[in-house]
């Protein structure tokens, strides 16, 4: 069945983690075991449930947080990183449906994303790698066109940017592979695992209880919410659905209505050995995060020990393409020759959830259960965002919380059976596109 498959497929791609590798976790603790009540039951112990468990716990609410395999075991502790400005979307489904004013509170928030970041690492003492500096690239004269308007969009909105063209590319990344370039400061990049990881304990340090192990299989909803798992109950006035594309594959009756509105895609990641110093900053100066602006997009950056850590491929199918390892290494080759024998140590992936307009998917079901999802690749920043807004909506001041909650999203088409081939069709075609 599909809902397995994707579990199973989920637990192989993280066996060959870098961030798994390079972190010591705590031995995990017992699952729930019995009955308990709470204020807030939060559901996912990723960057966007911790978030908004550490943020209501600081206004004096107790929150049980259930995960259903281990702190920041998904797309939180497996992504590329990369801590962007903005919106996976652009500005456009804010600017169509909701006016100048709450897509310019939007794009405000996008901003404060990546500031609360540094202030929950400076506040908490989160030990995670933190680097400023992004760089986004082009391959072709006609992607540089939409660069060009990207950068002077940045630009426009206050976000300093420094542009390169031609032979002048080389001084911002040591590729003869891009045509165009430029790079900002406000973004950046960080390990998400060891982030994730921070973030349980200040959330643990501020009263918040956090079971492992601990799936939530079924969700009453009424005045009081009681979630259930296999081996106890958390009753709670209020609720946070943060589990994103894994929450229907171990409970598909917790939230069958939000469900359809997001599709798990599968992204993958290789990590080299460690690369000299100086060879890794002649090939990115100023340790940025890099992003390519193709549909099927490269994303890469360096390592705190200088390895290369190279994203690329996708799959709109939950199934792993076939020789990944040596695919994702022939594309990091063709940008830097000089890695070529650099041997590969890691390769693993995980699935991310996307919403149809690529813009976050955030609202209420009744008055008391709140769910947060659809980040689509941009989760790194937007998720602590969100674990903010939440906390403020459940402490009564939702005005900021309902900006994206009045986003209209629409279900992917097709229906369980037939929405991933019709979306992987659909793929191909980018792809195609961005070879022309």
């Amino acid at each position: 069945m599909w809902r397995a498959s994707l579990i199973g497929s989920d637990t192989q791609l993280n066996q060959a983690s870098y961030y798994e590798a390079s972190v010591q976790r705590p031995p995990p603790g017992e699952p729930l075991s019995g009955s308990l009540q709470a204020d807030v039951l939060v559901v996912g112990a990723g960057f966007s449930g911790l978030s908004a468990a550490l943020e209501l716990a600081q206004r004096g609410l107790s929150v049980v947080v259930l995960e259903a395999d281990r702190v920041g075991s998904g797309a939180s502790g497996r992504n590329g990183g990369q801590a962007i400005v903005g919106y996976a979307s652009g500005q456009g489904p804010f600017e169509q449906q909701l006016g100048q004013v709450d897509a310019q509170r939007a794009w405000d928030m996008s901003l404060e994303a990546i500031d609360l970041i540094d202030r929950r690492i400076a506040e908490h003492g989160i030990d995670c790698d933190r680097r400023h500096g992004y760089l986004y690239v082009a391959d072709a004269p006609r992607k540089a066109r939409a660069l060009r308007e990207e950068a002077d969009d940045l630009q426009a909105r206050g976000v300093a940017v420094d542009w390169a063209e031609g032979d002048d590319v080389g001084r911002l990344i040591g590729t003869r592979r891009y045509v165009a370039a430029f790079r900002e400061q406000r973004s950046g990049h960080l390990h998400p695992l060891k982030y994730a990881l921070g973030l349980a304990e200040a959330a643990r340090a501020a009263g918040v209880r956090i079971f492992e192990h601990s799936p939530v299989t079924s969700l009453r909803r009424g005045p009081v919410l009681q979630a259930l798992t296999p081996q106890g109950a958390v009753n709670a006035r209020f609720g946070v659905l943060a589990g994103n594309c894994m929450l229907p594959e171990y409970g598909p009756a917790v939230a069958p209505d939000i469900a359809p509105r997001i599709m798990p895609v599968g992204t993958y990641i290789i990590g080299t050995g460690p690369v000299n110093p100086d060879l890794a900053a002649s090939l990115i100066p100023g340790q940025a995060a890099v992003c390519d602006n193709n549909f099927v997009l490269d994303y890469f950056r360096f390592s705190a020990d200088h390895r290369m850590l190279f994203g690329g491929r996708v799959s709109y199918t939950t199934m792993t393409p076939r020789n990944l390892q040596g695919l994702m290494r022939d594309r990091m080759v063709r940008i830097f020759p000089a890695l070529r024998d650099v041997p590969v140590a890691f390769c693993w992936g995980g699935f991310v959830d996307i919403s149809m307009n690529r813009a976050p998917d955030f609202g209420r079901l009744g008055d008391n259960l709140y769910y947060l999802q659809g980040f689509s690749g941009h989760g790194v920043a937007l998720t602590g965002l969100a674990g903010q807004l939440v906390a403020e909506a459940v402490a009564g001041q939702a005005g900021r919380f309902d900006v994206f909650a009045r986003l209209q999203h629409r279900r992917f088409p097709g229906g369980p059976l037939l929405r991933t081939p019709s979306l992987a069709l659909g793929m191909l075609w980018h792809r195609l596109k961005d070879v022309i």
